[in-house]
């Protein structure tokens, strides 16, 4: 079971609107108007009361996973992300422009 710390980010939630279950016992959000532009896709929790939270997902192709089940590795990576935006970048050893399209 996941800690719900990990699931709830922010407590500040507010009521959207009142949605009723229909026979296919689904729930349509359309009637939110006031929620941002919606995720395709959501993990969905369900609580020992019946609470759900929506929590939205976004996917990754199958051949990236491994990065982020190794948190060194996605470490590395995002601190060369910072790196690079901060213009914290090294001169390359060898010109590239040989391998240039053309």
């Amino acid at each position: 079971m996941t800690p719900v710390s990990q699931i709830i980010k922010s407590q500040d939630f507010e009521a959207l609107s009142e949605v009723r279950v229909d026979t296919r016992k689904r729930v349509t959000l359309r009637k939110a108007k006031k929620a941002p532009k919606l995720a395709k896709y959501y993990m969905v929790y369900e609580n020992s009361l019946g609470q759900i939270v929506l929590d939205p997902m976004k996917t990754v192709p199958a051949y990236e996973v491994w990065l982020y089940k190794n948190p060194k590795a996605l470490a590395s990576v995002k601190r060369g992300l910072s790196q690079a935006k901060a213009g914290k970048l090294l001169p390359a050893k060898e010109s590239f422009a040989k391998y240039a399209g053309g």
